[in-house]
């Protein structure tokens, strides 16, 4: 069958699945996976295992085993490969995450934020705090902290109440989309072959600055359209938020302990920030003497291999775990002992749509899709190739809502482009193109669009109004300034 066949009728159970039978996320893409799978000919496995002992990855009896597998054999395999790889990444970013919840750390950061920047400022505190929150933190999570303070300060000064709700958005939901150890951006980086370090500090540049646009934006959204604070935000006309399908990063148990982290004293800001800041420094000294090494510019051993070692993305986020167990005191002592399990819990859902999404992927692969695109789209078309992630990856995230889910089809569609000898920038940037096209556009079908909606009391229509333009705003930004980089900076 004609790869362009395949790859419609996948996407298709991926829709129709999610959209009108409401099956969960990894089931979709488990089946999406399979049906890929079977449809592949043995030409194209050939090919592919050609390709493997070429680059000396396969031996001549795996090539021969490979060519000669079945579907289900292959797509299990590749589940089991993805979960290796990211795995316990999510599982201890989750943990990190819960600590950083209940214990008020959180709510520290924000707080000593709002403190310097002063009320004028508030917008932008929330954006950062939203921003540095966001890196460790599921986005519903990092919603549910952030909102009673924007509902606090729209009681203080009377208007803005979209601006400060948005500025939540502007700040959350881009490191999301950008910045590992989210899930997203953590397997495209895998399905691109992208060391994880890159796409951080990439991740953290890019995502500062789309930020700040997106802030802009968030300005002229709350000029044109006012939403009033209503008394009860969570049952408002009796609204309510549908099953999560992909992005759920926390049940609404988080919404109270958010509350009473609100209320209660937390640690102080250096104990706040250390989980999250120490991990971002291991992993990006890791990737730069990484960087080094493969420059010929640093010899191993010693100094180098230890770094190497405390630099690696699963050691690093487990340092951050050990540093941030030291909140649990913080913790109301009746959800304390069920805090880990909750968390990994809640990481557990994460790690199989995670792994799904990447076998999924990978069946692509196997079909042919990377050769595919890349006679579709040449790739001496230089920037173009950027809009052309973009798209692709808006397209899908649109129709069938989840981020997550859009990042990780549009890799595996994405994928050949990375490591192409004619790529005329790095494949980082093809990463960040990819993470702008998850933003556009947040309707019905997400289901942060709901999370939204019902814990700041708006309507299904003032959601559209501002929760849809937000998302697509966010997307453009960062998507240019990830053009601008890499027409400025095309060798990172």
């Amino acid at each position: 069958m004609n790869i362009w066949w395949i790859v419609a009728l996948a996407i298709t159970v991926v829709l129709v699945c999610i959209l009108r039978f409401r099956l969960h996320a990894f089931v979709t893409l488990l089946l999406a996976g399979l049906l890929v799978a079977s449809l592949t000919d043995s030409e194209s496995l050939r090919q592919h295992a050609e390709q493997e002992v070429a680059a000396e990855r396969f031996t001549a009896k795996e090539a021969e085993s490979f060519s000669h597998s079945s579907s289900v054999k292959r797509l299990s395999t590749e589940f089991g490969n993805t979960v290796g790889r990211i795995g316990i990444l999510i599982a201890l970013a989750s943990v990190i995450g819960g600590l950083l919840s209940e214990s008020g750390a959180a709510n520290t950061i924000v707080q000593r934020i709002l403190a310097v920047t002063g009320p004028k400022r508030a917008p932008e505190a929330l954006a950062l705090s939203s921003f540095v929150i966001g890196i460790p933190v599921f986005f519903d999570t990092v919603f549910y902290l952030m909102v009673p303070l924007a509902r606090s300060m729209r009681k203080a000064v009377g208007k803005n109440y979209v601006l400060f709700i948005l500025a939540i958005l502007a700040g959350g939901s881009i490191a999301h989309s950008l910045i590992p150890p989210t899930p997203g951006p953590l397997q495209v980086a895998e399905i691109l072959h992208i060391d994880v370090g890159v796409v951080l500090i990439a991740g953290l540049s890019i995502g500062f600055l789309s930020s700040t646009l997106s802030l802009a934006s968030a300005r002229v959204i709350n000029h044109f359209v006012d939403v009033p604070l209503r008394t009860d935000a969570t049952d408002f006309e009796g609204q309510s938020a549908p099953d999560d399908q992909a992005d759920a990063g926390a049940d609404d148990a988080d919404f109270d302990s958010a509350a009473t982290a609100n209320r209660r004293v937390g640690p102080g800001l250096i104990a706040a920030l250390l989980p999250i800041m120490v991990p971002v420094v291991l992993i990006t000294a890791g990737s730069v003497i990484r960087y080094l090494l493969d420059a010929g510019k640093l010899e191993t051993g010693g100094i180098t291999d230890a770094l190497l070692f405390i630099g690696d993305k699963n050691i690093a986020i487990a340092i951050g775990l050990a540093m941030a167990f030291h909140l649990v005191r913080f913790v109301a002592p009746e959800r304390r002992q069920s805090l880990v399990s909750r968390s990994l819990a809640s990481a557990g859902n994460i790690i199989l749509i995670t792994a799904a999404g990447g076998a999924f992927g990978k069946m692509l692969y196997f079909a042919g899709i990377a050769t595919a695109v890349s006679d579709l789209v040449d790739t001496n078309a230089g920037l173009v190739l950027l809009p052309v992630a973009f798209l692709v990856t808006t397209a899908i995230r649109t129709l069938q809502g989840s981020a997550t889910v859009a990042m990780i089809t549009a890799a595996g569609v994405l994928q050949g482009f990375a490591t192409s000898e004619n790529l005329p920038f790095h494949p980082v940037y093809l990463a960040m193109a990819i993470g702008a096209g998850s933003k556009p556009v947040s309707w019905m079908t997400d289901s942060a669009f709901w999370v939204i909606t019902r814990m700041s009391g708006m309507t299904e229509s003032e959601g559209l109004k501002v929760i849809s333009p937000m998302s697509t705003a966010m997307g453009l930004s960062a998507l240019l300034v990830t053009v601008l980089a890499a027409w400025l900076v095309p060798a990172v």
